[in-house]
């Protein structure tokens, strides 16, 4: 429920208005730089549609950070649909219940039991078992659309068509589609070339956060301390692993695990030190929101087109509803090609739209989790959550409820 996509940014290049297409250019309809999550899904419900698509990534394998967890009950029905969500729920963990901590003095839960089912839980998986699941379904759908080790180097865009020149084991190759689609990261450099704008702002909020093996009694049920010092966030994983989340007062650049443990025994007095820990990393806090998501052929999905607080564990699952509008999108383009801007531009603003609700919603979660010196009114808002029944409201607003008309 933590973390934001980390994918690779190729080296900078541009987008010009002519190319030379030879006679060794493929074509395909869809280009999709970024083989990241969301990179992969939209690669794959685009495949399901019949289409053909390219994906260019410039990773050789999957990184095994466990980076986001969080698969929020939109983000199921959308793999229900596509028909791969069994392989999510054998190796995913069901998280069905939060506790809700006031320093270190439980203060009440908000359970996900009330919300619509079948999906009435968030499923918590490390983010490289996501990648894997969804690599192994594209492939399944067509061994050829996904390309590793390549690097995008330039982009020539045509009135009916768009040219991409790549390097791959140090050759240039070309591929031409109707459309390009840029997976690629908070850096993005589709959006760059696309001269999209980016507007944004970082926050002051920091964290440090690891993976360690589970030493509390809560089994599935995730627990969130505000503390006067700061937040705590500890969620469970598959393999009897606990992901501790711990707000800094600075950003950690090299974090390690006596810090992290010595911050959770100081506020709530748990003790991690004689227990597991397999990943160790610190973050920052953007909001980031592409002033469009579409530019002539190229559009944005995932963090290239938005960026939001990982705290409350939605940036990922933002990019797969964005994948999802985009692809139905794209469809009509094709279908319909005289309304290809009418299309693309409702895609766009639906979607801005809905990023800016998850972005409201991330800085709540941040704002309840800040350290303060008087916390009577935050406890005071926080009982209410968890003690009254403004926590069936709640438990729909933290599993991204509400989102899409």
């Amino acid at each position: 429920m933590v973390g934001a996509e980390e994918v690779s940014v190729p080296a900078a290049g541009n987008v010009q208005a002519g190319g030379v297409m030879n006679a060794s250019n493929q074509h395909t309809d869809f280009t999709i730089v970024g083989g990241g999550p969301v990179g992969l899904y939209l690669a794959g419900i685009l495949l399901q549609k019949n289409f053909s698509v390219t994906v260019l990534e410039q990773k050789k394998s999957i990184d095994k950070h466990s980076k986001s967890l969080g698969i929020h009950p939109v983000s199921l029905e959308l793999f229900d649909e596509a028909g791969i969500v069994t392989s999510f729920l054998e190796n995913g963990l069901k998280i069905r219940e939060g506790i809700a901590f006031l320093d270190d003095k439980k203060t009440g839960s908000v359970t996900f039991e009330n919300c619509p089912k079948p999906y009435n839980y968030i499923l918590a998986l490390p983010q490289h078992q996501t990648e894997a699941i969804l690599e192994k379904w594209v492939n399944n759908l067509s061994p050829e659309t996904l390309i590793r080790r390549a690097t995008v180097r330039d982009i020539h865009q045509k009135e009916d068509r768009i040219l991409i020149d790549y390097e791959k084991s140090e050759n240039v190759e070309a591929v031409s589609s109707s459309y390009m689609i840029g997976c690629d990261g908070k850096n993005s450099f589709v959006r760059k070339a696309a001269d999209i704008k980016f507007p944004g702002k970082t926050y002051p909020d920091t964290y440090i956060m690891g993976d360690y093996s589970d030493n509390t009694d809560f089994g599935t049920r995730a627990a969130v301390y505000l503390h006067r010092a700061g937040l705590i966030e500890s969620f469970p994983l598959p393999s009897s692993m606990r992901r501790w989340v711990v707000k800094t007062d600075r950003y950690i650049e090299h974090p390690d695990r006596e810090l992290l443990d010595q911050l959770v025994f100081d506020r709530i007095g748990h003790t991690l030190g004689e227990e597991a820990n397999v990943m160790l990393s610190s973050f920052g806090v953007q909001h980031h929101l592409a002033e469009s998501f579409y530019s002539n052929r190229i559009a944005l999905a995932g963090d290239s087109a938005h960026i939001v607080s990982p705290i409350g564990g939605q940036g990922m699952n933002l990019g797969w509803l964005t994948a999802y509008q985009l692809a139905e999108a794209l469809e009509k383009c094709l279908v319909q090609p005289g309304k290809s801007e009418q299309h693309l531009q409702g895609f766009s603003r639906q979607s801005r739209k809905i990023a800016k609700t998850v972005a409201r919603r991330a800085e709540v979660n941040m704002w309840l989790g800040r350290r303060r010196r008087f916390p009577i009114f935050r406890n005071s808002i926080a009982n209410l959550i968890v003690n009254t029944p403004l926590q069936n409201k709640m438990a729909k607003l933290f599993t991204m409820r509400g989102l899409v008309d």
